[in-house]
């Protein structure tokens, strides 16, 4: 045998190496996939215990303001103050989706609380709200807008 049939053999990794080293970095990949979808389901379920179980804050309140000023100084006549999933909805976003009078009865934890904040402090001062489904995913409905609006009246 020549040097070169020797060592060629060694220069290469094995099939089974091969195999190996495919199935390492397939588990690899599937464990960050699986500390991804952990990690999601923790902001997701912080979420869903923020929006039923919380208040709006006074870091919330800022922020709607800044929102507001900030669209009223771009010249717009409107704000997205919040936005949730329409499974949030006791309908599942139904009556907002097709604009039925009433919808607001369907608003639970904080966009209850942002419509009754709304009542009691915007309302009283001109301000309008209106709610949409601003995504389908799937052609499902998917999240929620609440909109503070201004806009002058029709005459």
């Amino acid at each position: 045998m020549t040097s070169t049939q020797t060592s060629a053999p060694h220069s290469m990794a094995s099939a089974e190496e091969l195999r190996k080293r495919a199935l390492e970095l397939q588990i690899a990949e599937m464990e960050r996939d699986e500390k991804i979808k952990a990690r999601e389901a923790e902001k997701h379920a912080e979420f869903v215990e923020d929006f039923f179980r919380k208040h709006i804050d006074e870091k919330e309140r800022a922020m709607i303001k800044r929102l507001v000023m900030k669209a009223a100084a771009d010249g717009k006549y409107e704000a997205m103050i919040y936005s949730f999933p329409s499974s949030f909805c006791d309908d599942g976003g139904r009556a907002i989706n097709n604009s039925l009078p009433g919808w607001q009865k369907t608003l639970q934890g904080k966009a209850k609380e942002l419509l009754d904040l709304f009542e009691q402090l915007a309302k009283p001062q001109g301000y309008g709200l209106k709610a949409m489904i601003i995504d389908f995913p799937g052609g499902m409905p998917g999240d929620v807008g609440l909109f503070l609006t201004w806009e002058p009246p029709v005459k």
